[in-house]
């Protein structure tokens, strides 16, 4: 590990194989605390080159606990470290899309630096983590979405856990996140929050049989957030979007604010389930949940696609998908 790290520190990049077989001497417990945080720290001082990227993938994807669904699922995750402290958009549009009819196999794990984590609103609501195939599957045909919390899937990233958690700031594993989704689903929705990231993710995307988009606001929201244009990645390639092209309003970064503490942040969390969300709130979900629907080609038409969004949220439809997946 110290010439892989001397490497790292003279500026060198890894091949594809060699990152791959670091990640999995790091899961193994072969490496100690002290050279997983520099490890760490390295990805936080430079950027992560493409072989990186996909060598890590591969050995997440090696060591998970993998779960197969005969639908054809979709997972909506941002990579999240994007310290803009938002409320749950991500979540709330998994809802509305696995409401519109699209199954939802959500990926999520807690907030690196907000409350805003899929994984802390759900544990919030008294939802129980779990890793068993068969009560996801049940979920999945009772809520038309199942989640999965990263942790109990990918069990070889414990020694790392708690360091990411010390740390308390993005590390690679943000930029992972969205990639290791042990469904291994056909469709993804994805935001991430830097350009060269979505590039990245846009370059292996295209390399897989997915349908995808890839998605990073120009003002660093990992997500469509209305506030700016934003990037938009795709198989035939990268287009730049307003607002507007949305027929949706521009917003401010006040209107995405998350809560303080957990009940605030759940606070908005039902408020925008139950009807009560504020017509920002709103149009930032709808925003979301109608370009995942757009590409799942679920109408093949995106204003088709936000107003079966729109639709799917203002119906309450979306607030019993959660109901049915949190009270089983």
């Amino acid at each position: 590990m110290k010439e892989i790290l001397n490497e790292l520190i003279d500026h060198r990049a890894l091949t594809k194989d060699t990152a791959k077989r670091v990640l999995v001497e790091l899961a193994s417990g072969k490496v100690n605390a002290s050279q997983i945080s520099a490890f760490m720290t390295v990805y936080m001082m430079r950027g992560i080159t493409v072989d990186e990227l996909e060598g890590f993938r591969d050995a997440m994807l090696e060591l998970c606990i993998p779960i197969k669904f005969d639908e054809p699922v979709m997972d909506l995750c941002g990579t999240g470290g994007d310290a803009k402290n938002t409320f749950n958009i991500s979540t709330l549009s998994s809802f509305v899309v696995a409401a519109a009819g699209q199954p939802v196999a959500k990926h999520g794990n807690y907030g690196v630096s907000s409350f805003s984590g899929s994984s802390n609103i759900l544990e919030y609501f008294g939802y129980k983590f779990t890793n068993d195939s068969d009560e996801l599957h049940r979920c999945l045909d009772r809520a038309n979405i199942c989640f999965m919390h990263a942790p109990l899937f990918h069990p070889a990233m414990k020694n790392v856990a708690p360091i990411r958690k010390e740390l308390g700031v993005k590390t690679f594993f943000n930029m992972l996140g969205p990639m290791v989704n042990p469904a291994f689903p056909t469709r993804q929705l994805v935001g991430v929050f830097s350009l060269e990231l979505a590039r990245q993710y846009g370059y292996l995307y295209k390399r897989s049989d997915k349908k995808f988009l890839i998605l990073h606001s120009t003002d660093g929201f990992d997500e469509i957030s209305l506030t700016s244009s934003f990037k938009c990645f795709s198989p035939s390639g990268e287009i730049l979007m307003e607002p507007e092209d949305l027929n949706l309003p521009r917003l401010r970064s006040s209107d995405l604010k998350g809560g303080a503490n957990m009940e605030e942040t759940a606070k908005i969390f039902m408020n925008v389930l139950e009807g009560k969300g504020t017509a920002e709130q709103n149009s930032a979900v709808i925003a979301n949940a109608g370009m995942a629907l757009y590409c799942a080609h679920q109408p093949n038409d995106l204003f088709a696609a936000l107003a079966q969004a729109q639709e799917s949220l203002e119906s309450g439809k979306a607030l019993q998908s959660f109901k049915k997946l949190v009270n089983g």
